[in-house]
């Protein structure tokens, strides 16, 4: 065989490694980044972790299993907290998540309804609960309310609100009416909203003909852009700044580990959601304000969010 018939052979064999070579150092450097955000999503996640005072709601008589794709609730608060001042859950939204229906309730309770605060015996503004005992207060209070376990909770600081929004990238919402808000005007239709409008547009409520359910469904749209913001391949790049903001202003009774299964096992549900009202009516009770929600009404609500979660009230 000729000297030049070994270099033709041999020339393939180089390009060959070259071209490994390149591969080889795209999947160490891709899983490199890959580590560093796993990493750091972890030490948000245990920045933000609470440790909670009961293993499981004592509406449950068997812990939930997120391998097992059991049906969840969690409470989200929005909360006023400042500081040396615990402030009240201005906003409390209660949802369910079935991932074997693929589907997601949601369900805002006004805060200035009328219910017992467990722990306080008391009928009070069910905001309230959290200004008298915090978060498990307030917890146990809407379970009582809504006669459902509520597994997990989130406690957002509303002052917080606009620097999260802006660490996704902002949020489109499709706004019903134009308005004016804090100096900022709101055009009908679709909409793209940095932190600061988001926190004018959740916050309006006073030109809402609809009120307190107006103002509801404007901070449902925001959640549901964070939501679907932060789920998306575009967050990725932004994910450092993400994490600090989440990691100051978010605390929850989630685990890491439970994070990640709800992204394994959870995450389709996001794009069926049914969204209930609560209706009621404004009454003045010894000279202060409350909205009553009627008892019909009230178990209603209770069983439909019962079905979802698989359980009988």
């Amino acid at each position: 065989m000729s000297k030049s018939s070994l270099q033709i052979k041999k020339k393939p064999k180089k390009w060959l490694w070259i071209l490994l070579s390149v591969i080889g150092a795209l999947i160490i450097g891709i899983s490199a980044y890959v580590y560093s955000i796993y990493h750091s999503v972890q030490q948000t996640a245990n920045q933000m972790f609470e440790q909670p005072k009961r293993e499981r709601s004592e509406k449950r008589l068997e812990k939930v299993e997120f391998v097992e794709k059991d049906p969840i609730s969690v409470l989200i608060m929005g909360v006023d907290e400042r500081a040396n001042d615990r402030g009240r859950s201005d906003t409390m939204i209660v949802m369910t998540v079935n991932p074997e229906l693929q589907s997601m309730q949601m369900v805002s309770i006004p805060r200035d309804t009328r219910t017992e605060i467990i722990g306080k015996g008391i009928q009070d503004k069910i905001n309230h609960a959290y200004a008298f005992g915090g978060t498990d207060m307030a917890v146990e209070t809407v379970e009582n309310f809504l006669d459902i376990p509520i597994d997990y909770y989130v406690k957002v600081n509303m002052e917080s609100f606009k620097e999260i929004v802006d660490a996704v990238g902002g949020v489109t919402v499709n706004n019903p009416f134009e308005f004016k808000e804090g100096g900022l005007t709101f055009i009908k239709g679709e909409i793209n909203l940095n932190g600061e409008q988001a926190l004018a547009y959740a916050r309006m409520r006073k030109q809402d003909p609809r009120g307190d359910f107006g103002r509801q469904d404007r901070q449902k749209q925001i959640i549901m852009g964070v939501i679907q913001k932060g789920a998306s391949f575009s967050t990725l790049g932004k994910h450092d700044d993400i994490l600090a903001v989440l990691g100051k202003n978010i605390k929850t009774n989630l685990t890491f580990e439970q994070m990640v299964d709800l992204q394994a096992n959870y995450k389709e549900a996001r794009h069926n959601l049914e969204q209930f009202q609560i209706n009621g009516g404004g009454q003045t009770i010894n000279r202060i304000y409350y909205y009553v929600v009627p008892e019909t009404e009230r178990l209603s609500l209770s069983e439909k969010l019962n079905k979802h979660l698989n359980l009988v009230p």
